[in-house]
């Protein structure tokens, strides 16, 4: 009933199921899955120009549904793309660089591609994984919306810097026209006085972006 009347519809991060595999994505992912809640999903999708964002745990549960990058909840299959366990084989809780790759999205309406900001991650199965073939494909489309990034601002896959080992340090990833986005990092913990000691811009303006694409 509330997503009948909803424009935007948010998964945040945590770990309410655990830090099992998958975690609480497989918490999310059923209940989404329920037929009730997946037709007003699409509603709000199809017929009402909504947004979807999920971080990390909500990334995960995205990726599980279909809904990145397919724009759609399929039935996944090993073809899909995933996320599993950090390649350094531990939960990994920091600071990380991220770089926008993409302005695709209107989550992302805000900033400009190759600003860098700093994010707060804290995962043990973040690690994006995906076929050569359909990773260039996102690519091209540009549905790679983050990169995890060096000092210098260029895409690494050193784990000092890119946490989880990610393929092309993907961070975060869009349904085809940008309106689902996914991103392991925690954007949305910014506040007053938060990482005072810590250099870097935090504030990707993720919510003033989705708030001003209904305001047009």
């Amino acid at each position: 009933a509330a997503l009948r009347s909803a424009q935007m519809l948010i998964l945040p991060g945590g770990f309410s199921g655990g830090d099992e595999p998958d975690g609480s994505a497989k918490l999310i992912t059923a209940f989404l899955r329920n037929p009730a809640v997946r037709e007003q999903v699409m509603a709000l999708l199809d017929q009402r120009d909504g947004l979807m964002l999920g971080i990390c745990n909500g990334f995960q549960a995205l990726i599980k549904l279909g809904l990145v990058p397919y724009g759609r909840i399929i039935d996944t299959d090993a073809d899909c793309p995933t996320l599993t366990y950090n390649t350094i084989g531990r939960h990994q809780s920091r600071m990380v660089r991220t770089r926008v790759a993409s302005d695709l999205s209107p989550w992302l309406s805000g900033v400009r591609v190759g600003e860098t900001y700093t994010v707060p991650i804290s995962h043990g199965e973040g690690r994006f994984l995906v076929s050569e073939t359909l990773l260039q494909d996102l690519a091209r489309h540009g549905q790679i919306a983050t990169q995890y990034v060096d000092g210098e601002g260029r895409p690494t896959l050193d784990d000092a810097w890119n946490p989880n080992g990610s393929l092309w340090a993907v961070e975060g990833i869009t349904s085809p026209d940008g309106r689902v986005f996914g991103k392991m990092g925690h954007s949305e913990r910014i506040g007053p006085k938060l990482y005072r000691n810590v250099p870097g811009d935090y504030d990707m303006k993720l919510f003033r972006s989705a708030v001003r694409y209904f305001r047009k």
